[in-house]
């Protein structure tokens, strides 16, 4: 496979039950040049069904994976932490990096993140500028300096 396929942009899922973060975020990408699809999934298992094409009714494995998922903690139903073990718990889906989004800097969701398979954790910022900041910095490390692993056919 070329270098190419790998800054090809694939989808990001946002997982996060307030459209506000998101609507903030979606600018924020768009302001630092981070051009590629993004999904919203206001709940857990909304998510999880996007995965698995259960929406769309494919067959699992056949739509595009996302190159990442932005996953909150805080939400109603399934939580951040349920939403983290069933992807890491999961051959198809444990690949992919999952980057924790809260407003929690709680120690122990912290290591309680990272015990469970994530690949990063970070505070959403409540200003926009410092917004901007982290995900100018997200955008360089994810899609300029780290390799994200490929979707097998």
């Amino acid at each position: 496979m070329s270098d190419d396929a790998y800054f090809r942009p694939r989808p990001i899922i946002v997982v996060d039950d307030n459209e506000d973060d998101y609507e903030a975020l979606t600018r924020a990408f768009k302001k630092v040049g981070l051009y590629c699809p993004v999904t919203l999934c206001t709940s857990g298992q909304m998510a999880l069904d996007t995965l698995k094409n259960e929406s769309t009714g494919m067959p699992q494995g056949k739509a595009e994976l996302p190159s990442l998922i932005l996953l909150d903690l805080n939400m109603p139903g399934l939580d951040g932490f349920q939403v983290l073990k069933k992807l890491k718990g999961d051959d198809i889906f444990k690949v992919i990096p999952v980057i924790i989004w809260t407003t929690s800097s709680n120690k122990k969701d912290i290591d309680l993140c990272y015990r469970h398979g994530a690949n990063a954790y970070m505070q959403k910022p409540v200003i926009f500028d410092q917004l901007l900041e982290s995900v100018k910095r997200f955008k360089e490390y994810w899609f300029e300096t780290a390799f994200l692993p490929e979707q097998e056919s």
